[in-house]
């Protein structure tokens, strides 16, 4: 009985495992498609050709010849680096801040903050510039990261996940003579790693990715990030498919990695789970 019971769960669900299988090639089908793409001709890649070539190698060549990759990567790296581990820094300090001190005019400044998040992008693009040029930020790590540094969404996730933090242990670092600073740095930090990995993937991610910003702010090409550099492959009259493609899937890579480390962290971060 017990086993006729079994296998008419299993087939119940078997149209689940069905539609979730078909989900998942949807899902993974466009990865695939650029891998295999970097290794085939651009009239391949045209042509709709979705199995692997034997052109990555001159695509490389190609690639390498018309662009300096290797200085992107290093750029994007340590822009995306550097502004990540200031914004977690800066964001971690103010949600901690904000949430742990309550005060009215913190409140009022905090719902102020999250007004600037309705704000587009695009209408502080030109003082920005300004203010960099003044500066003299341009094609520099501080131009591409100061915008950037402190965002209304980073400092509400740790305000919103500040409150799943123990506030007693507070109370009794004082009593021990532990300063604010110290409480931030020896308690909080330890105890909220899965946020701080979750806001580590955001960013890095959003850092990597950035476009408009940074084609604005470095106007020198040897300071050209990843996704500039992809750009210029588009840019010509005539497109080089494969080696387009060669170099998106250089520029996936590494948010792929710094994803498939913290999945785990960044799930329980954004759930707002605390260790």
């Amino acid at each position: 009985m017990i086993k006729k019971r079994g296998s008419v769960v299993q087939r119940r669900l078997i149209p689940s495992y069905i539609f979730l299988i078909i989900i998942s090639f949807i899902s993974v089908f466009p990865l695939y498609w650029m891998v295999t793409a970097a290794t085939n001709s651009s009239v391949d890649v045209a042509r709709g050709k979705i199995v692997f070539g034997t052109k990555l190698m001159e695509n490389m060549r190609n690639l390498l010849a018309g662009q300096d990759l290797w200085g992107a990567m290093k750029n994007s790296f340590i822009f995306a680096t550097v502004q990540t581990l200031v914004a977690l820094f800066v964001c971690s300090l103010a949600g901690f801040g904000f949430e742990l001190y309550h005060d009215k005019n913190k409140d009022r400044l905090f719902s102020l903050l999250l007004m600037a998040m309705m704000v587009p992008g695009v209408a502080t693009m030109i003082p920005l510039f300004k203010m960099m040029s003044r500066m003299g930020f341009l094609n520099t790590v501080m131009g591409f990261m100061l915008p950037a540094i402190s965002t209304p969404f980073l400092i509400m996730m740790f305000r919103q996940n500040s409150r799943n933090f123990p506030v007693d242990i507070m109370e009794a670092a004082r009593i021990d003579g532990l300063s604010e600073f110290g409480i931030y740095w020896k308690m909080f930090f330890p105890v909220m790693k899965a946020t701080f990995a979750a806001a580590a993937v955001i960013t890095f991610m959003n850092a990597w990715n950035a476009y408009l910003w940074p084609r604005v702010v470095l106007t020198d090409k040897k300071a050209q990030t990843m996704p500039i550099l992809i750009a210029n492959l588009s840019a010509g009259y005539v497109v080089d498919y494969g080696m387009l493609m060669l170099g998106v899937l250089f520029c996936s890579i590494p948010t792929m990695i710094i994803f498939f480390i913290l999945q785990k962290q960044f799930a329980e971060g954004i759930t707002g789970s605390v260790k």
